[in-house]
């Protein structure tokens, strides 16, 4: 009798606690993670192919090839582990060598645009084309990251399933976040003059 007394007063707390929700929204979370990991790969294996490529045709411009492989080395060196996640400064390294890598590719695009023959190269298009895809799919996938974070950061947040956070230790994850937010709120100039 006290069994059946003890497990109806236990069993409701537990029932709403939201241990099982952290759980999943956990694995959510690193399964996000990791296709945004999958996509950065993917960018980083088509990097020496687009180099590669725009070198046979643009040697002149070796400044510009040489900060993009530099860049790529240093997205490497950064280990895009799980654990990125609960370490906020990790994070930021992370985020700072893909925007890094970005940048570097945006400007490689602007040369190209000076190399008519390069941009009418079949491999360079199937090259820029995959990229162009990639660049989607980066998009997408740290759409997903976002979601899924902003999910469980509500669910650390919110009574009372934040008891249970603060029990077990769950605290909220990093998000990516715009680098340069200010500068990009600014609407760009438009002149039609030449």
């Amino acid at each position: 009798m006290w069994r059946l007394i003890l497990i109806c007063v236990l069993l409701p707390p537990l029932v709403g606690c939201g241990y099982n929700t952290f759980q999943a929204q956990d694995e959510q979370i690193t399964a996000a993670w990791a296709e945004v990991v999958n996509q950065y790969q993917r960018r980083a294996d088509l990097i020496p192919n687009l180099v590669e490529t725009v070198r046979g045709f643009a040697q002149q411009e070796r400044e510009v090839l040489t900060r993009v492989t530099e860049a790529r080395a240093r997205v490497g060196s950064v280990q895009a582990t799980p654990e990125v996640l609960n370490d906020p400064q990790a994070f930021e390294q992370f985020q700072a060598a893909q925007g890094e890598l970005t940048s570097a590719l945006s400007r490689l695009m602007v040369v190209v645009e000076n190399y008519p023959e390069l941009k009418s190269d079949a491999n360079f298009r199937d090259l820029q084309a995959q990229l162009e895809g990639t660049e989607n799919r980066i998009t997408v996938a740290r759409m997903r990251y976002i979601e899924a974070v902003q999910e469980y950061n509500v669910t650390v947040r919110r009574f009372p399933s934040n008891l249970t956070a603060k029990v077990f230790g769950y605290d909220t994850k990093p998000t990516f976040a715009v680098e340069n937010e200010a500068e990009i709120s600014r609407a760009p100039p438009v002149s039609f003059e030449r």
